[in-house]
């Protein structure tokens, strides 16, 4: 049997930029905070907190002071860091690029519109999309389906932006109702959008789609919580019925690869390398 790893999966460079950040401080031993996990994977963040990082969420965060905290790849809304400033913290901000350049793209929009309809395409409760909505003091409308298009008001001018690490093809379907409904409305000139899906994401989709039509059986690791980790992983279900999402290796049923002759292992902008590795090695242990 022939095992694959995709070379094209693996971690984006906003969440090697965090890591590489966290890493230099907690080698220098200096005690490191980290307001909520900096990785979707609970691998990732075990190797990370055996190092001395810590974990905190925003209610923490809001009673510490004279502490350091870093800011992950996702991203902070205005108010992180008015806090920070009042309570002494000092931010090692690890904010990816192309989600510091969305956020002042959306905060640009909202403040040369009007009436402001701001819509985010994302995850409700996601920390990009907070650090989104926060940019205009949560006056933006979040959708994540075509049913939740009604929530906009068509008959005004709407704008509108995805979280970076969306399904483009969601995407579009998503603004192609979206043109439907206000050019049935008359008000398709009212309508502006966006593509605002990191680069990274969007070509991974297209990388995935031919590696997973490669092999006979597709291993897709990812953390559970990850919002790439399952729109990625539909992808690979799309063309191969014989996926399996898991996230260690406990989750690996040996009954999948019957007469598989190729397995292929990949996995979201949120995994590391290590980890599809010891996949890898971990299914030529059980198959022989």
């Amino acid at each position: 049997m022939k095992i694959e790893i995709d070379q094209h999966s693996g971690f984006c460079f906003g969440v090697v930029y965090a890591i590489e950040k966290a890493e230099k401080i907690l080698s220098m031993g200096k005690p490191l905070y980290c307001l909520g996990d900096l990785v979707h994977n609970n691998q990732e963040m075990h190797r990370l907190e055996s190092k001395g990082l810590v974990t905190i969420t925003h209610d923490e965060f809001k009673k510490m002071k004279n502490v350091t905290v870093l800011i992950r790849a996702h991203g902070e809304p205005p108010e992180t860091y008015k806090i920070a400033k009042e309570n002494n913290i000092e931010l090692i901000d690890a904010t990816c690029p192309v989600v510091l350049r969305l956020q002042k793209r959306v905060k640009e929009a909202y403040n040369q519109s009007d009436p402001k309809q701001i819509v985010i395409f994302g995850k409700e409760g996601h920390a990009e999309v907070n650090g989104l909505v926060g940019q205009v003091s949560g006056n933006a409308i979040v959708v994540n389906t075509i049913d939740e298009l009604d929530k906009i008001n068509m008959k005004q001018p709407v704008t509108v932006f995805s979280q970076t690490t969306q399904s483009p093809q969601k995407y579009k379907l998503l603004i192609d109702e979206l043109k439907k409904r206000m050019e049935a409305l008359g008000t398709l000139t009212l309508l502006s959008y966006t593509n605002s899906i990191c680069r990274q994401v969007s070509s991974r989709d297209k990388e995935l789609r031919v590696f997973a039509a490669s092999h006979q059986v597709v291993l897709f690791v990812s953390g559970k919580q990850s919002s790439n980790g399952k729109a990625l992983y539909e992808v690979c279900k799309s063309v191969n019925e014989r996926s399996y999402f898991i996230s260690e290796k406990t989750e690996i049923n040996a009954a999948w690869f019957k007469d598989a002759k190729t397995v292929g292992v990949c996995g979201a902008t949120s995994t590391p390398m290590w980890l599809m590795e010891q996949i890898a090695e971990y299914v030529k242990k059980i198959v022989k």
